[in-house]
Order: C-alpha cells, then structure tokens, then sequence
C-alpha cells in the first residue's frame, strides 16, 4: 500500500508544482477577434485587475480569423498550464465545431473551462412600418403572407442564424435564410423592410433605428425580460420554453491542473464582483455572470449539444 502511495505522490508532483507556481511568466489571453469590438473591450477590461492579482503580466493579442477558429485552435494545442487563455463568447465552443467540420477542435473535449463573464439575449426586431406592434401580431402577420418569409442573419452558422431557425420552428413558420456579410447590413436590410425580421445582437444603430421608430422591437430572447429594457417582453411569453442567450468567458487548454483553474476564477470573478466593471458591461448591454469553472462546464456541454442538434435538423454547414 505504502508503494502505491509513494507512485500516486510522484505522479500528483509535477502537477502540484505547476499550480503552487502559477503563474511564473506571463499570461496570454487571446482574443479571436480584431481590435475594437465588445469582445475586445470586455477581454481588455480584465487585463489590468487580472495581473495585479496574478503578479504576472497579462498580455492581450488580437488573433483573428476564420471565425475564431484560428486562436481556439492555438489555445487546444498549448501547454495545459493556465499561462494561455481564450476570451470567447458561446459560439467557438458550442456551435463552431458543429458548422465548420475542419475546425480542428472540439469545444467540449480540448478545452477546460476557466470563468463565465457575462451574458445577453439576442432582439427580435421588425421593420418600423410593418402592421404589427407585437411578437404574437407578427407570427399571425407572416403566417398570413404567401411563400416562406426571409429572415436576415449576420452569416452562415452565426447565432443570429441558429436562434432563427429555432424561432421559426418554434413559431410554426417557414422562413428563407438570407445571410449579410456581418450585422450592420443586417441592420440596413430589415430598416429597409428587404427582410421582414432580424434576431441579433444589440447594436448602437438598432438602438437608434428602435428610437426614431425604423425599427421595431418586439422581444427578448432571454427566458425573463430584460432590465434594460423595460416593457419589452420575452419572446418564452408567446413561444413557451423558447430561450437563446449569448455569453462570453475565458477558457484554457485542457489537462490544466484544477488548482491553476481555481486561481483563475477566483480572480475573475473578484474583478466581475467590481461596480466598475460591471458598468462598463452595462454601457455594452452585457450583463455580469460569475459562475464556478464547474457550472461553466456545464453549460458549454449543454449548449453544444442544443446548437449542434439545430445544425443538424437544418443541415447547416460553413462549407
């Protein structure tokens, strides 16, 4: 007994010995994006706090590219020892792998989850002169209409994209998929009444479409209304069980010893606990999420088995 002791004391050693040391160099925190966006600014938002705590520089790079695929690859493929982090939001882990079938990772098995940040719900949002002012007015609306209705989505495999073909499910409607190249044309389509209903992100030019009546919005698709939008009701109130939340976060190689990880989300989530932050992710419509490592492995695993099972029953496919 005492040898078998001795072998699992000498195995655990390397391990312990990475996670005493933690960090021993700099961090690295990728951001699969390029500068300037809600990603970067949420990421970089975190790098100061970060690496007081940590007693290391924390070094922010923006690796852009194919979306996302090219930093979540780097970060699979690192040293497991906490010193490379991946800022995402949900759609890397939990849809990327299921659209592009070359990605090169699996968002459940090669990664190891770090700290939840924030989340926010996506807009159903209509153009201003249509005859409706809300959701169950607008599903009568378009069931009323000849043909499949178009819907418009920022591109292929987007979550705008997944969310729709949901939604449209859940309504009982056949819609056509018109992909724009990114949100704002999105933006442009539906004011335009080119597309008759867009589920997206919040953006400054929809919020200003919403107040100059160019735009229409007639739910959330978080299960409970929005606090920052009062009044606006869920969409789960005429489509029961109907939910769809974006959310953002950090994640590591996997393998990394638990113990770096504990460091790494006790240190996140002390900046998230920070008004200062948490301001900052209101101004962008984010609301802050902590949740252990755990809770946040759940859900990838949850999400990636409910958004690959969407890109299946629609034959979804980046190729």
């Amino acid at each position: 007994m005492k040898a078998w002791l001795r072998l699992l004391a000498l195995l655990a050693a390397p391990t312990l010995a990475v996670a005493q040391g933690y960090p021993n160099h700099p961090v690295q925190m990728l951001i699969p994006y390029p500068p300037g966006g809600t990603t970067d600014i949420m990421a970089r938002g975190l790098q100061e706090p970060l690496q007081k705590a940590l007693g290391q520089p924390v070094i922010v790079e923006n690796k852009a590219g194919a979306s996302g695929v090219l930093a979540a690859r780097e970060v699979a493929r690192a040293k497991p020892d906490g010193h490379s982090l991946l800022f995402i939001n949900s759609g890397i882990v939990a849809v990327t792998p299921h659209v592009q079938k070359d990605a090169g990772f699996d968002g459940v098995k090669d990664f190891a989850p770090v700290a939840m940040v924030t989340s926010a719900p996506l807009f159903v949002v209509v153009p201003g002169n249509l005859p409706v002012n809300d959701l169950k007015g607008w599903i009568d609306w378009a069931k009323k209409q000849p043909g499949p209705l178009p819907y418009a989505s920022a591109g292929v495999g987007s979550f705008g994209h997944l969310t729709s073909e949901m939604f449209a499910k859940a309504a009982g409607l056949k819609m056509t998929h018109v992909p724009y190249r990114g949100q704002a044309p999105t933006t442009t389509a539906v004011m335009s009444g080119e597309v008759p209903l867009l589920i997206t992100s919040m953006s400054g030019a929809m919020r200003d479409a919403i107040q100059t009546g160019r735009l229409k919005l007639l739910a959330v698709t978080s299960p409970q209304p929005n606090a920052q939008y009062p009044g606006v009701p869920a969409a789960a109130s005429v489509l029961p069980g109907f939910a769809a939340e974006t959310w953002f976060g950090l994640i590591t190689t996997a393998g990394t010893p638990s113990e770096v990880i504990a460091r790494l989300n006790k240190e996140i989530n002390t900046v998230l606990a920070t008004r200062e932050y948490q301001d900052k992710m209101l101004a962008l419509g984010q609301e802050v999420k902590p949740m252990t490592a755990q809770q946040l492995g759940a859900l990838i695993a949850d999400d990636s088995a409910r958004w690959g099972q969407v890109v299946r029953d629609n034959n979804i496919s980046a190729q």
